[in-house]
């Protein structure tokens, strides 16, 4: 492992990283991106709590010091902002790109998104991370030609903390033998290393980010944003006119639109559920910041008193 100083919100920390790893981005990465006037994609992947996102921060600190959370994309909205805003040589890293999402057509739109923003990224010379539970989801454009590598995250014995990682040859081959039944057997890894579970950005913060993007999550593409639109509607006309799942349906029947009254009141819970969460994330919000007031005034109290 080799052993790095970083700093996190003006705090100093140490880092360590696989040795080998550490020499390939400082020696081959960097000095190409730099000098070839080029971007840089790397994605990462693998099971849920396999330390994905801990992993792609750390990529991220050592390719961009610069990396913050502002730079940490939860929706297509924000990963769009951020590569717009990134100034030359920074560093986006897109969590968990494709959880959560349920239909082929929000897959497609967020393909389409990346590669619309690819030429942004060229001009840039961005770093990019795209952090998704498979590399398979990826469109063909982006997986083979565009991702210049893949890290495999894996765990041993129930234990996070180790990645493969194939690079453009191996990762194409990969692609194109294993997408059928998602195996990641042929062909065999690059090289693989480890890492440890060191954040390099608040971890609260980030937490907290993540938690809130959850709530907001499916309403980002066209087609979710069109579909949340439909049951916003719905729950209104139930909330303040007909209050009736019966009637409501047989309103949309007479209307020719063909939505029965089971998946009507599906809509609705939906919509109530979203509401719940929200007032919970509101209410979690105000006791931290009266708990944190708490304990300034305590501080305060006791200084005066010495």
């Amino acid at each position: 492992m080799t052993v790095l100083e970083i700093e996190v919100n003006g705090e100093k920390r140490t880092l360590y990283m696989d040795g080998r790893l550490y020499k390939n981005i400082q020696q081959k990465v960097i000095p190409k991106v730099r000098k070839r006037d080029e971007d840089w994609v790397w994605i990462v992947d693998g099971p849920e709590r396999s330390g994905k996102s801990v992993f792609s921060f750390q990529l991220a600190k050592v390719l961009d010091p610069t990396f913050c959370l502002e730079r940490v994309c939860m929706t297509p909205e924000e990963f769009v902002k951020a590569v717009l805003k990134a100034k030359k040589h920074q560093c986006v890293v897109f969590d968990e790109a494709f959880t959560g999402l349920s239909s082929r057509a929000s897959l497609t739109e967020i393909n389409r998104l990346l590669v619309s923003l690819m030429m942004e990224m060229g001009q840039k010379n961005l770093f990019i991370i795209i952090v998704m539970p498979t590399f398979f989801m990826l469109d063909r454009y982006v997986a083979l030609f565009r991702a210049k590598g893949l890290f495999k995250m894996y765990m041993k014995k129930g234990k996070k903390g180790r990645w493969v990682y194939y690079n453009r040859r191996k990762k194409k081959e990969l692609y194109l033998k294993g997408r059928k039944l998602l195996d990641y057997s042929q062909p065999k890894s690059h090289f693989r290393g480890r890492f440890l579970e060191q954040y390099t950005i608040p971890e609260q913060d980030y937490r907290q980010k993540k938690s809130d993007a959850l709530i907001k999550k499916g309403r980002t593409t066209k087609s979710e944003t069109y579909l949340r639109q439909r049951n916003i509607l719905l729950y209104i006309l139930m909330e303040k006119y007909v209050k009736n799942y019966t009637r409501v349906a047989a309103m949309c029947k007479e209307m020719e639109w063909n939505i029965d009254r089971t998946s009507i009141y599906d809509a609705i819970m939906q919509i109530k559920k979203e509401k719940i969460q929200e007032e919970d994330i509101e209410r979690e919000k105000m006791a931290k910041d009266i708990e944190e007031r708490d304990e300034s005034g305590v501080g305060n109290a006791e200084n005066q008193h010495q």
